[in-house]
């Protein structure tokens, strides 16, 4: 069985994908591969038939014929098919509703902010792109202020969604070490946030992170 992820080993959403199959122990050529996605195929009919909006990644499932997109989702549906700790079962309501919740806030309060610092301070530059510091400037404090409302919620449990890891810790890792990169987060590092910088010390640490991270260098 092979889940064929189409998509460029680098790109952040793509290694969200990518640390959820090293969390749940799948990150082998026995369960998937990449297939690289570039411009013209992103554009190409083929393509747009499985993402009607041409962007990656793009997940099959060789299994069962499934064709997903947003990764998000197909982190979800990775760890419901692999019977993962990682997504609350739906049957225990608190846990799935805290679970939830948790999804909302990264989609909305962190990822809003920390993707385009990410691209304008990093990943822009890197090709060649210069970097728009109004958006920087605009952003950058905005993030923070969320980062407080973490610094609440991380204060009476360990992290996002209780006391268990779960997916959406893992979402908010590619585009969040990319901003503490790029100057642009510094509440999840400078201990100005005691719990969230304990929170993003631990998901951070994650062996992992540091295997998806060895797959998406260059």
């Amino acid at each position: 069985m092979v889940l064929v992820i189409h998509g460029i080993p680098f790109s952040g959403n793509v290694r969200r994908v990518l640390v959820v199959l090293a969390q749940i122990g799948i990150l082998d050529a026995k369960h998937y591969r990449i297939e690289p996605a570039t411009p013209e195929i992103l554009k190409s009919e083929e393509y747009l038939a499985k993402h009607p909006f041409g962007q990656i990644p793009v997940m099959e499932d060789t299994e069962t014929g499934a064709v997903i997109y947003e990764s998000r989702v197909i982190c979800k549906y990775i760890a419901n098919k692999f019977h993962s700790p990682l997504l609350p079962s739906p049957t225990d309501l608190a846990a799935w509703i805290a679970f939830e919740q948790a999804c909302s806030i990264e989609a909305s309060r962190f990822d809003t902010y920390a993707s385009p610092l990410a691209r304008e301070t990093v990943l822009g530059p890197a090709r060649g792109i210069p970097t728009d510091h109004h958006v920087v400037d605009k952003f950058k404090p905005l993030l923070q202020v969320q980062l407080q409302g973490y610094d609440r919620i991380l204060g009476k449990q360990r992290y996002l969604a209780g006391e268990k890891l779960t997916l959406v810790d893992l979402f908010h890792l590619s585009y969040g070490e990319t901003a503490v990169a790029g100057g642009a987060a510094p509440g999840l590092v400078d201990g100005s946030l005691p719990n969230v910088a304990r929170w993003w010390k631990e998901i951070s640490s994650l062996p992992a992170w540091s295997a998806a991270k060895a797959l998406t260098k260059g």
